[in-house]
């Protein structure tokens, strides 16, 4: 067992320096994986609720249609957990940098494929069949991307910052969501024929700018210093997800149930966005909303996780989770109204303000709840077995919520009972803001 009593001698300046612009560039990394990856994630989900029900399933009842888009949405959550382990294992035995890379350019081909699949008319059902399978590839990548890059950034930041410099990744998916959202205004402003026929896939092909640009800062960054005496002394254990459920059982619940909070977010981008068009809310007007809070949001989510490093993890995350919970029924509810104006700021308070408060802090403290043998299986699979649900809750709501364009309860309810789930797991969770890095989790021999 690691003797943990003895504690390092505080660095020189120069190591200091030296120290913060590793963190930087692993942050810098972790904001461009996160914008791409989720450019990606969220272009399909924009697509989903606007464009795919028309185009890659036959025609007839459009609810059915939406259902069936909102499916093939919900498909790459299923996929995934199987992406965390794979990749999780990959990042815990090679390294978290060269597996960061294998994501990156897995989503980024996925994406592009994406864009010159034949719709319906021309393939028959072929074409939604290839739809599955490039969305498939999709979530195997997501699976392990946030899980990878929080691990990577939470051990290259200095000791009393690593909310702050792990929170980047979540910086960087509130920037690829404002990207997506951009990149469709146009799109949206089409006339539906030219929208339909080849307009979608701008947003897809556009996606090989981000993933060039990722992939050459990814391609720089060194090993975390924590991770390589480990690698070198030979003390990497040879299953690490395996290891990881017989020593770390209780965290990866914790990561499990926290990881409900994602649900805020996946309900705003993708049925709220539909549900808004269904009551008359232009889709160029919701895209804005989502533009202004995520502008906001990657700003406020690097205070808010500074915050965390001073108050500690859990007192901020459940708040902000309590405020999405409470907040989600005033959002839908103005929604129902079509008050412009109200649906703006109700948005933002949620995706700048509450949701950002719990969302910046997850990346370091499910980090922090593993040890460094086991760090990227244990956050990688936790989070995403956690968060398998959060995929299929669009579907779930347009169900329940039905024809009625009045009947938005059900979504609203959805949100706040995964939000008592992520506090369960919040109050469950120990308190890891002010231990030292090499302290950080349970033993593993």
């Amino acid at each position: 067992m690691t003797n943990i009593a003895a504690r390092p001698e505080a660095p020189s300046p120069a190591e200091a320096q030296r120290r913060l612009k590793r963190a930087k560039k692993a942050a810098l990394a972790a904001f461009l994986g996160g914008a791409l990856e989720y450019y990606d994630f969220f272009i399909y989900a924009t697509a989903a609720s606007l464009i795919f029900s028309k185009i890659f399933f036959p025609s007839g009842d459009p609810t059915i249609a939406l259902l069936a888009s909102f499916a093939t949405f919900g498909v790459a959550y299923v996929a995934r957990p199987f992406g965390a382990v794979v990749f999780g294992h990959l990042g815990d035995k090679i390294g978290r940098k060269n597996t960061l890379v294998l994501t990156l350019v897995f989503m980024g081909a996925a994406t592009f494929l994406i864009g010159v699949l034949p719709d319906f008319n021309t393939a028959g059902y072929w074409a939604p069949a290839l739809l599955v399978l490039l969305r498939l590839m999709q979530g195997l990548s997501a699976g392990a991307e946030t899980a990878g890059a929080s691990a990577l950034s939470t051990e290259e930041a200095p000791e009393g910052r690593r909310g702050f410099f792990a929170s980047f990744a979540m910086s960087g998916i509130s920037a690829g969501i404002v990207l997506a959202s951009l990149a469709f205004l146009p799109v949206a402003a089409m006339s539906e024929a030219d929208r339909l026929a080849w307009g979608w896939r701008i947003p897809f092909w556009l996606s090989i700018i981000v993933l060039i640009v990722a992939y050459l800062v990814r391609r720089s960054l060194d090993e975390p210093e924590v991770f390589e005496e480990k690698h070198d002394h030979g003390e990497l254990v040879k299953l690490p997800f395996a290891k990881m459920f017989k020593t770390h059982p209780a965290q990866f619940f914790q990561v499990a149930l926290m990881s409900f909070e994602t649900v805020t977010n996946t309900f705003m981008q993708s049925f709220g966005l539909a549900y808004a068009v269904t009551v008359g809310v232009p889709a160029s007007t919701m895209l804005w909303v989502s533009i202004l809070g995520n502008i906001l949001a990657i700003g406020t989510q690097p205070l808010m996780a500074r915050l965390s490093d001073k108050l500690g993890r859990r007192p901020v995350f459940i708040t902000g989770v309590l405020g999405s919970g409470a907040m989600i029924f005033v959002y839908f509810s103005v929604i129902s109204t079509g008050n412009i104006p109200m649906i703006f700021l109700t948005s933002t308070l949620i995706t700048a303000g509450t949701y950002a408060m719990s969302n910046a802090i997850y990346p370091a403290w499910f980090s922090e709840l593993f040890n460094v043998k086991v760090r990227y299986s244990g956050m990688a699979i936790g989070l995403q077995v956690g968060i398998l649900c959060a995929g299929f809750t669009p579907l779930l709501g347009t169900a329940l919520v039905g024809a009625d364009k009045a009947n938005w309860g059900p979504a609203a309810w959805i949100v706040a009972g995964s939000s008592v789930l992520a506090i369960a797991g919040a109050l469950w969770a120990r308190e890891t803001s002010k231990t030292p890095l090499r302290e950080l989790g349970n033993p593993v021999q």
